[in-house]
Parts: C-alpha cells; structure tokens; sequence
C-alpha cells in the first residue's frame, strides 16, 4: 500500500497519471454536474443532501460533530461506494480527488484501500486542477482563428484542415452550440462554461507548441457558454485569417441545413434577435418562414449577422488580419486558399506569442 505521506501528487502529475489509471471524482452530484476532470467517476461520498446535512452540522457544532453526522449518513452505502470503485479500478490502482484534496478525499482512499486499490489523491484538489486549466488556457501560443460571415462553412473547413493533419479546436463542437440565435437547433445540451474550460483544456494541453492550433472566430460567448477571458483577449490578438463570401454564395447550404427545422423553431429563433432586427424585419422574417419562404428568412436574418461581424472586426488588431476571396462555397477549395494564406504569416512579428 502508499504511504500517506507519498499518496499525494500535483495536479500535472495527476493528468498525466489519468491516461492509463481511472480517476474517481468523490465530490457530491451537484459539484460533478457543475464541472468535472474530462472522463472522472463521480462516487461521492456524499450525495447532495448529505453534504448540505454536514455542512449545515459543522457551521452549528464543529468538526467532530460533523463527522460523526457524516458517517451516520454514509454508513448505509459504504459497501457499495467501494465495490463501485474496485469494479472500475485497473490494475489495482484509481486516482481520487475531492474540492481541496482533504477530508473526503481521506475518507474514500481509506476506503478504497480496504479493497487493495492503490490510491493516489490530488494535492489540492479540483481546485488545484482547475487552477492548472484556466492558467494554461491564458497562455500565448500560435494560434490562427479562422473568420468569416455567417454561412461561410468555417465549421466545414476547420474539420477538413484536420483531416489534413493541422491542429483544430473546434469551440462550437465543444460547446454544443453553432453560436447564433439558432446555434441551439439540433445540438445536444450545453455544457457549463466551467466544464466547457475543463474540456477545452483537455483538448488544448495535448497539441504541440511547435505548430499553430485553429479555432474559428466566435464572441466571448457560444449560446450559454462564456470563453474564459484571456483565452478570449488572446483570440483578438492572434493573426486572423477571414473568409470573404457574398450572400448569394452562402445561402444554398445555409437553406440546406436550416431548412430542415420545423418552422416553430425557426420563428422562436428569430424572435431571440428580434430587437435588433427591428419590429419590420422580424415580422417579414416570421411571414417568410410561414410561407415556406426559408431563403428570404435567412437573408433577412443574414443581414443583422454580417453587419454585426464587420463591426467585430474592427476590434481586432488590422496588422493581424488576413482576408481570403472567394466566389465558391467549395470546402476542400476554400480550405487550401486558407492554408496558403497562413503559410505567409510571420510569427515573429506576430504578437500572438510571448516574447
């Protein structure tokens, strides 16, 4: 068995060790749901309920007190939390943590002991970890966002630079959210923006320095999803390479995806932007989606959007900003427009990378 003083590892460490060893998450339900290590268990101590009970038992009468009361509301389940842990163990061995890698964290290597799992816990805890996540996602590195209006298929693009082998983070996959008023419209629930940082991290610490990643060019926000601020800043900063298409080359393939809603769905979309759109446009788009009219919806629409992309972009730093023509909404054509355009970027002259 581990030592108590050698059990306790660093959140590097940790990660590192999670590759190959399963990691158990003991916080309650509620805490997991918020945010939790990409791929963790959760075998909680306590449930929601019985964390509120000792909490609310430690505020009133102390430490004992509480842990009396916490081991009154676990007795019941302790053999269930362990075999639940030596059902997942591998090879003997599980990586456990808690908030702050105290009392629950313990309580539960204790436990999994009993069993002969090996046990590892997270110096710090999750609040250690997630101490790791937003301190890597701040960091400068070689990065080139990929813009253009709505409709440009940048989504499309990205994934077939990675088929090429290039970096690419796609930030609205990982947020289940195409990041317009109808980003919702066949996507799976959102995450939390805690855990959408969790797994951007998850997917940020594994690409290599040495080469650029791709993102696509978004708002500090993805639906109900919040960037993390200096990942965010960062992005503005970054060279930019734009995608330039005409309306009339991005509507077929904005009708083809869009059109396939129900028109309930598309009128509460609309009616999300309504303010700006203003009470004339709402009403034409709404009567256009009545009479099955879903092009003209999409250019009145389409409007608002363009419009209020140009003006992001006049928050962007000009030096850093890379427009691409085309006449054609063809991905693999696009896609090697895009790529000789970033073979020309300089980064030593970029401000994208720490000096």
């Amino acid at each position: 068995m581990v030592s108590p003083e050698s059990k306790y590892i660093d959140a590097e460490t940790f990660l590192e060790m999670s590759a190959h060893i399963p990691v158990v998450d003991v916080r309650s339900p509620a805490e997991y749901k918020t945010g939790h290590i990409p791929g963790a268990v959760n075998i909680p101590l306590f449930d929601d309920n019985q964390r509120e009970a000792v909490g609310k038992k430690y505020k009133k009468e102390g430490r004992l007190p509480a842990i009396l009361e916490g081991l009154n509301q676990i007795a019941p389940d302790i053999s269930s939390k362990l075999e639940q842990a030596v059902a997942i163990a591998k090879e003997g061995r599980i990586l456990v943590h808690c908030w702050r890698g105290g009392m629950r964290s313990e309580a539960m290597a204790w436990l999994f002991s009993l069993g002969s799992i090996e046990t590892r816990v997270l110096s710090g805890g999750y609040k250690s970890y997630r101490h790791l996540v937003l301190e890597t996602l701040s960091e400068k590195r070689k990065t080139i966002v990929l813009g253009g209006m709505t409709g440009s298929s940048k989504t499309h693009i990205l994934r077939y630079l990675n088929g090429l082998g290039q970096q690419v983070t796609d930030l609205e996959g990982l947020a289940n959210h195409k990041g317009s008023a109808f980003g919702s419209l066949g996507q799976l629930p959102q995450p939390t923006t805690e855990h959408f940082a969790n797994i951007l991290f998850n997917q940020w610490s594994k690409f290599s320095k040495d080469h650029p990643v791709w993102v696509e060019d978004e708002s500090r926000n993805i639906g109900s999803v919040f960037l993390p601020d200096s990942f965010h800043n960062n992005m503005q900063d970054t060279p930019a390479i734009i995608l330039m298409m005409d309306v009339k080359t991005r509507l077929p393939r904005l009708l083809e995806e869009y059109s396939t809603y129900s028109p309930e769905s598309l009128k509460t979309s609309i009616l999300k932007i309504s303010k700006r759109l203003g009470g004339s446009n709402t009403a034409d788009a709404i009567k256009a989606v009545d009479s099955g009219d879903f092009s003209r919806a999409i250019e009145i629409t389409l409007y608002y959007y363009d419009k209020a992309y140009l003006f992001g972009l006049k928050k962007k730093q000009n030096k850093n900003l890379i427009y691409v023509e085309t006449e054609t909404d063809n991905i693999e054509t696009n896609a090697l427009k895009i790529l000789d355009a970033a073979a020309g970027i300089n980064w030593q002259e970029s401000s994208a990378i720490d000096s």
